[in-house]
């Protein structure tokens, strides 16, 4: 952060304290305690990280929290999840960490009120016979969609192995597509994410994880954005969805094979299927958000998914991640 210059006399540390707690508690009180009316769209991919707002909608915690119509609409890629945010057909989505900053980017006006996910296993380059390690890779194909966090996976991989991009043969495809492209067109390699990367094994038990995402904590993360003006305009609204997906976070916690289902099913997979799938994922709860949004989350882990973008060729230039953040509608919501 740029320095303004010196201030003559400097404040007293209690003094301060007691101001940062002043603006903290009324920046809180200024969001409503009731939502605004009207509709909200919110837009997702397929991906367990996003589970907890299918088991809002399934259970009704949206109406609970006084919001009668939320619509969650499902996209299969990220350049089009990115395009309805930027065209204003959206009021806010689930994204990667790094689409976050790439979108930010690129002028679309967005903030990150939320942490919605760590993936550790969830994500994670998978390979056929012939594939030991990253080293393999080179000079052969690898299935993975541009842009995505599979392609900040791979990217990200390769370099901790003295390689890049350029030393692969890239084949783009959704992150569906690229997951079977392994075990139907024999594709030596492919990135992907849950529940893609179960159903592979399942069809093909000699499909093994060669690198997932714990290799890098924090990499591969999910936030929720929502549009400028919808969080300057409808703060009661986004406050009142992050109630929802406590409350969901609340029953996963207490009926995790019940929500569970409800999220196999959401993501067009059978609960069968993903039995250890969900291990792969944390999802964060508002405590775990008042203590991130203010703390690692903003201090170290976005400025290290900002550089592996960057070194990944997926964010050119740079931009205020950390300013990206807002979190004074977790401070008004969490306990």
């Amino acid at each position: 952060m740029k320095s303004r210059g010196r201030v003559r006399g400097a404040v007293p540390a209690a003094l301060l304290a007691v101001v940062l707690a002043w603006a903290g508690s009324a920046a809180a009180q200024a969001i409503p305690a009731r939502p605004e009316a009207g509709s909200f769209r919110l837009g997702i991919q397929p991906w367990l990280g996003y589970g907890l707002w299918h088991v809002a909608a399934a259970k009704g915690l949206f109406q609970a929290e006084g919001l009668p119509d939320v619509e969650i609409v499902t996209f299969a890629e990220d350049r089009e999840i990115n395009a309805a945010l930027a065209e204003g057909r959206l009021d806010g989505a689930g994204v990667s960490t790094h689409t976050a900053l790439m979108l930010a980017a690129a002028g679309t006006p967005i903030r990150i009120v939320a942490l919605l996910d760590v993936s550790m296993t969830a994500d994670a380059i998978i390979a056929g016979p012939g594939i030991e390690t990253i080293a393999d890779l080179k000079g052969r194909e690898v299935a993975y969609e541009e842009g995505s966090t599979s392609h900040m996976l791979l990217s990200n991989a390769l370099a901790r192995n003295g390689m890049s991009i350029a030393d692969i043969t890239s084949v783009a495809m959704p992150a569906l597509d690229a997951a079977a492209a392994v075990t139907v067109d024999r594709t030596p390699a492919a990135v992907s994410y849950e529940p893609y990367l179960s159903l592979a094994r399942l069809v093909d038990p000699t499909v093994r994880l060669l690198y997932t995402a714990a290799e890098e904590p924090g990499l591969i993360s999910d936030v929720f954005i929502v549009r400028e003006e919808v969080a300057a305009r409808r703060p009661g609204q986004v406050a009142a969805l992050l109630r929802a997906w406590q409350a969901a976070h609340d029953d996963y916690e207490k009926n995790r094979a019940d929500d569970r289902a409800i999220i196999a099913r959401a993501v067009k997979a059978a609960p069968g299927q993903l039995s250890t799938a969900f291990d792969g994922v944390t999802f964060y709860s508002l405590a775990d958000n008042k203590a991130q949004l203010t703390g690692a989350f903003a201090r170290h882990v976005i400025a290290d998914v900002e550089k592996a973008a960057q070194a990944a060729g997926l964010l050119r230039g740079e931009v205020d991640a950390a300013g990206l953040i807002d979190p004074r509608f977790v401070a008004a919501v969490a306990p």
